[in-house]
């Protein structure tokens, strides 16, 4: 399998990332009760983030197929006020328009109010041009300080060169 040009690959993602908003949001479970003292709720964030990818150095697999790595750094405003730093894996193939990336970073911040941390996995495909699955999805167990216990999904938008955010979690009731 041949390896593409970095480049390329963060000009496939683009694409990618765009046409795989056009699917529309994600959906998490209505709120639900974990135990007789603990009720979730579900909220929804909105906003806006500049996001900066930098090719990071390939690893030294000599005559082995090396995936495309890059750094993210993010600033995020709107409902979740914050910045995130993470790493991507990126894979091409022979075949143009089909790609995959996983990334992984953990954002830091106020969301509605609320401070704490909590991290991000990232997974998305697209075949021959065509978005195929691509969830965002908050790490179990990963929300410190006052988002400890977040779960959800964020769903992302690419309108040209301005990146948005919608991220739909649960939460337990404050105090």
């Amino acid at each position: 399998m041949a390896v593409r040009p970095l480049p390329r690959t963060i000009s496939a993602l683009t694409i990618s990332l765009t046409l795989a908003s056009i699917l529309g949001a994600q959906t998490v479970p209505a709120p639900t009760t974990q135990s007789k003292k603990e009720v979730r709720v579900t909220a929804l964030a909105k906003g806006s983030f500049e996001v900066t990818l930098v090719p990071l150095a390939e690893g030294n697999r000599k005559g082995v197929w090396t995936p495309g790595r890059m750094s993210i750094d993010k600033r995020f405003h709107g409902d979740l006020e914050g910045s995130s730093q993470g790493e991507m894996l990126t894979a091409m193939t022979e075949v143009q328009g089909s790609a995959g990336y996983t990334a992984i970073e953990r954002v830091q911040g106020t969301l509605q109010g609320r401070k704490g941390s909590f991290i991000l996995q990232h997974f998305a495909l697209m075949a021959r041009g065509v978005p195929g699955e691509w969830t965002v999805q908050i790490v179990p167990d990963s929300g410190t300080e006052d988002l400890k216990g977040i779960s959800g999904r964020m769903r992302i938008t690419i309108t040209g060169k301005e990146h948005g955010y919608a991220l739909e979690y649960l939460l337990p009731a404050a105090p």
